[in-house]
């Protein structure tokens, strides 16, 4: 029964705004279904394509909470706090410490949700840089990198692995630093990642192994990466502490949510959010 109250707020969802083409009728029906705030935050993009991401971000978050706490939509109150993450200001007390994270890059955007643990989302594009090598592009990105990452992008690999590579590494530290609410001023640097062929993933923090935490990395398509964190709400920044209620969790209880296998994410489509946001 625990595993099936866990697995029953986590959801996995992908959008493939590529293939989501609205009339300009068409975009504005969607946004009108979200609050006013976010529809002025939207608009303040003069991109089409960045338009489309952040509101089908939006569209997530909303339709996630509906579908799966059963708030009714227009008491749904999503805030951020001082670095930038989204939570739930709306209280339960069946799912106290629900958390969700979005991302979007690419072609993708998509969002995750967990019940007791922190959840961390990153999508990132593969993309060949232009008018510099890969190592002169992944040069820029040095001191984000530990010198037994840097090996591991570098050695004995093609321009194109290493490119790879260092997205895995890439993804799977801004992963982490989303799940916790931190800013960009975290030091990226202080993460270490060791893997088996990129699975049994974990993390050194500040050079110490953390057994709080739980990575995977998915192949959405030839040229898109997203990685998921899983950890501890204890290791969450202050800010992002307070929106949450269950910080001291038993340790079995939160050894069977950090041990819940990761599942395939879902593509929906935007009609199918706005319907759901009107069911």
């Amino acid at each position: 029964m625990a595993g099936e109250h866990l697995s029953g707020a986590r959801r996995r969802w992908l959008v493939d705004v590529a293939r989501w083409r609205p009339s300009p009728a068409q975009f504005q029906a969607a946004a009108a279904l979200l609050p006013p705030h976010h529809r002025a935050a939207i608009d303040r993009f003069v991109k089409e394509e960045d338009r489309k991401r952040a509101l089908v971000s939006q569209l997530l978050q909303y339709s996630l909470v509906h579908h799966v706490l059963g708030i009714p939509f227009h008491q749904i109150d999503i805030c951020r706090t001082v670095e930038g993450k989204p939570y739930l200001q709306n209280r339960t007390l069946n799912f106290r410490n629900f958390n969700f994270n979005t991302s979007h890059q690419g072609e993708y955007v998509g969002i995750a949700s967990e019940l007791l643990c922190l959840v961390g989302l990153d999508i990132v594009c593969i993309s060949k840089p232009q008018g510099e090598t890969a190592l002169e592009f992944i040069n820029n990105f040095a001191s984000y990198l530990t010198d037994h990452e840097w090996n591991c992008v570098v050695c004995d690999n093609s321009p194109d692995e290493m490119l790879t590579e260092f997205y895995r590494y890439w993804c799977l530290k801004e992963a982490f630093v989303k799940a916790i609410g931190a800013g960009v001023g975290f030091g990226l640097q202080r993460l270490e990642f060791h893997h088996v062929h990129w699975v049994n993933i974990s993390v050194h923090i500040d050079g110490v192994e953390s057994s709080n935490w739980r990575f995977w990395l998915f192949k959405l398509d030839e040229v898109h990466l997203a990685s998921i964190a899983r950890g501890h709400p204890e290791d969450a920044v202050n800010s992002y502490k307070r929106t949450l209620s269950n910080l001291v969790i038993e340790e079995r209880e939160f050894h069977d949510a950090l041990e819940m296998p990761e599942g395939a994410f879902i593509l929906q489509t935007v009609e199918q959010l706005t319907q759901l946001l009107q069911d």
